[in-house]
């Protein structure tokens, strides 16, 4: 299985980050290696200084698919969940700078916290889900599937022209703004329409 990403999918986000708007939809990898059991202590990799916590809708796709119309990309997921998206800061500034990919700061080992799946149909409006980061009983991150720029189906249709969908893939939807650093001791908790999703401990 692979995670397909989205990247500046909320403009709130996009101006904490750059300010640049892209006119297509941002889209990486990472490996299966990524996924982190949330169940088990998390510990900081050695080569980052400046963990970053990203929380994110994620969609578990159904069925293999490729070239998928976006009027038929609601029959390829069945179910809806939370995760992070873990990025190495300081590793990425310097790739930028160079010009460089991004998959040392976005697709190493454990960087992938996958959450908990709710079947779509419990929830009466996918385009309006609510959902939050907590570190240590605070919100840090707390947003609206209504204000992403790219919608779910927009993003299956778009990412099936690149990569072929299969059964068990992830797709991350994109973080919103309040992103920040982690350290330990810091207790991250995910929620979706306020039902807990994930928990994880740092260390």
């Amino acid at each position: 299985m692979k995670i397909i990403c989205v990247g500046k999918n909320y403009i709130d986000h996009i101006k904490e980050f750059d300010g640049k708007q892209p006119d297509n939809m941002v889209l990486f990898l990472k490996p299966d290696t990524a996924i982190h059991n949330p169940e088990m202590p998390y510990y900081i990799p050695d080569f980052t200084n400046d963990l970053h916590h990203e929380i994110e809708v994620i969609l578990k796709i159904n069925q293999n698919g490729k070239h998928i119309s976006e009027k038929f990309a609601h029959k390829y997921y069945d179910e809806i969940g939370l995760g992070i998206d873990f990025t190495a800061r300081d590793v990425q500034a310097q790739l930028r700078k160079e010009g460089l990919s991004w998959e040392k700061a976005k697709a190493f080992d454990g960087s992938a916290i996958i959450g908990n799946f709710i079947e779509k149909s419990r929830f009466p409006d996918l385009n309006s889900l609510a959902f939050r980061l907590e570190k240590n009983g605070q919100k840090v991150q707390e947003s609206s599937t209504n204000l992403m720029i790219w919608k779910f189906d927009q993003i299956i249709s778009e990412a099936s022209k690149f990569f072929t969908l299969r059964k068990g893939d992830i797709i991350f939807t994109g973080t919103p703004a309040g992103v920040g650093s982690v350290a330990p001791n810091d207790v991250l908790e995910g929620f979706l329409e306020n039902q807990k999703m994930f928990e994880v401990n740092i260390k």
